[in-house]
């Protein structure tokens, strides 16, 4: 291949056969989709997902092939996403609005032509899962910088639904804008937090002197600003891209390593991956007893189970003050060591989810 058009040629060829291969993948996902609606199977399994990745990652080192686990990951997840709309489409309810962060993380795991339903609470999207208006909800649990969102483990804990899933996303601001010159940029608008994470760059670029307008989500911002060509919004990559205003610069953030953990949430078990995690809240029947969280957790140390995460919060269901705990430890829920610990603790452990561990 000598020239740019002898170059395009072979790339059409290579397009065509990706095609033929795609079809034939998807007529395969059909009849999946037949058996799994015939034995009641839930269509989206992320261990399954994460095992085809992680295999063809392996298959892409050994062969030094240009395509990395990240790329393979972006392509797939979204190969995947067609597959399940393919199999059975269902619905993704989401804390809204559209453009928002959780917004990004529900399209990055069930791409762009799902069915997905913005709803202005945490709760809302628990409620709408429960009544079965949606088969997905996703929302956030736990940021790197504000800690843990405690909405959402207190309706974890009432709740029927499941964590089946979760993913790390960093968070990243984009300074979007239809003006074409920076001079011409009159306001910015953003959620008050998302100019607070943007000092450095407004102060930079000379913006600290321009009108700053709080709005009530990022989201809402790219809206205002995609009808002002004299505005710019702090948002979201996916704001700027849902409401076709041009991303001047990325990444405008002062911190770079800001990440949220985001949880799927549906009505059904996952099968064990091998590379598990497990979410479980403990009401410990002799709280007041001196030493009753130690011997707890000298359970999961006695089967060598690693715990990621606990987190103790107040219990709105008891007078006085009481206390439940939030764990997430390393293991699926049928493991045989984890059975053994449970087994122990009836009556004072409610299982919240056994899903494949994310990763960031």
């Amino acid at each position: 291949m000598n020239t740019l058009e002898e170059c395009r040629t072979k790339i059409d060829s290579i397009d065509n056969e990706i095609l033929n291969l795609l079809n034939s993948r998807m007529k395969v996902v059909q009849r999946v989709g037949e058996i799994k609606h015939d034995t009641k199977t839930a269509v989206y399994r992320p261990e399954r997902e994460k095992a085809i990745i992680d295999r063809l990652t392996q298959i892409s080192k050994k062969n030094d092939f240009i395509l990395n686990k990240g790329a393979i990951e972006a392509i797939y997840l979204e190969i995947f996403a067609v597959a399940r709309n393919l199999e059975l489409p269902e619905r993704i309810a989401f804390l809204g609005p559209e453009g928002s962060f959780t917004h990004q993380a529900a399209e990055s795991r069930f791409g762009g032509m799902s069915d997905y339903l913005s709803l202005g609470s945490i709760q809302s999207v628990f409620k709408t899962l429960e009544a079965k208006r949606a088969k997905f909800g996703v929302v956030p649990i736990e940021n790197s910088r504000d800690g843990i969102v405690g909405e959402t483990l207190d309706l974890l804990s009432k709740s029927s639904v499941k964590i089946v899933a979760e993913l790390y996303m960093p968070i990243h601001m984009s300074f979007a804008t239809k003006a074409r010159k920076i001079e011409d940029i009159k306001k910015i608008y953003s959620k008050d937090k998302g100019l607070g994470q943007c000092r450095e760059f407004l102060s930079e670029h000379g913006f600290l002197n321009i009108e700053q307008i709080p709005v009530e989500s990022t989201a809402k911002a790219a809206i205002l600003a995609a009808g002002d060509p004299t505005s710019a919004a702090i948002c979201s990559h996916i704001a700027a891209k849902l409401y076709s205003i041009p991303t001047m610069f990325d990444n405008i953030e002062d911190a770079h390593d800001n990440a949220t953990r985001f949880v799927i949430l549906s009505d059904f078990k996952n099968e064990r991956s091998g590379d598990d995690k497990t979410s479980i809240l403990v009401r410990l029947n002799d709280a007041a007893k001196a030493g009753s969280l130690v011997h707890f957790l000298q359970d999961f140390y006695d089967e060598e189970i690693n715990l990621s995460k606990i987190e103790s919060r107040p219990s709105k269901d008891e007078s006085g003050f009481g206390y439940w705990f939030y764990i997430d430890f390393y293991g699926h829920i049928d493991d045989e060591k984890v059975q053994k610990v449970l087994s122990k603790h009836e009556g004072e452990v409610t299982w919240l989810g056994s899903y494949t561990k994310g990763e960031l």
